[in-house]
């Protein structure tokens, strides 16, 4: 099996908490339909250090010059408070490049303001933190704004900022990185806490074959 690899973007003021649960079930193969399918490379404007929210200093693997969208399984870019002084506009152009090769882009809060300001919200169903913080960027697409927690449209995949397990729940259906009943389980285990769940996890996961 050859292993695939998907691109997190990251950068300074990178929100610590978006990306957290989609890196996270990416790179642990625990339940996974074909574990090791998929690894994560982090993504930089270039490959110098940057500093999240959080404080957490990250070394890029990759420039954003230097991933080949042929070579990528997809594209995740969270939110920060870049998007919304202007910047990451190269990682914006790496999206269009994505979409145009037909590799599937997630993006989360600020980064779905990011892909408005690019023109590459106007003709597809998307979400965002709220329909008015697009508007303020003057896209064209709010007729295709759907007020729910993430939006799957082929291959783009946008969320709200505050609802980082539907984005990585998302994330996880489009790679195919489960078996369904392990992905609903999983879902409503970090949706609700509910210990039914995780009860629910468990035995989908024996049932598919997973190690959980």
């Amino acid at each position: 099996m050859e292993q695939q690899t998907v691109h997190l973007y990251v950068f300074d003021t990178l929100a610590d908490w978006e990306p957290g649960y989609a890196a996270a079930g990416i790179n642990d193969p625990e339940s996974q339909l074909r574990p090791g399918r998929y690894r994560m490379q982090t993504v930089g404007l270039a490959r110098a250090p940057v500093t999240t929210t959080g404080g957490v200093r990250i070394l890029p693997d990759l420039a954003l010059d230097e991933v080949d969208p042929k070579q990528s399984a997809m594209l995740i870019l969270p939110g920060g408070h870049a998007w919304d002084q202007g910047k990451n506009r190269e990682a914006v152009e790496l999206a269009r490049r994505f979409l145009e090769a037909r590799v599937p882009v997630a993006a989360i809060c600020g980064a779905t303001a990011g892909l408005a300001r690019g023109g590459l919200l106007d003709t597809r169903p998307h979400t965002s933190n709220m329909k008015g913080y697009l508007q303020a960027t003057g896209y064209g697409g709010g007729p295709f704004y759907r007020d729910e927690a993430a939006v799957t449209d082929g291959d783009l995949i946008t969320a709200s900022g505050t609802n980082p397990v539907d984005f990585a729940h998302a994330i996880f259906q489009r790679l195919e990185l489960y078996a369904p009943e392990v992905l609903e389980a999983w879902r409503g285990l970090f949706k609700t806490g509910d210990p039914r769940y995780y009860e629910a996890l468990m035995a989908a996961s024996g049932a598919s074959g997973g190690t959980a």
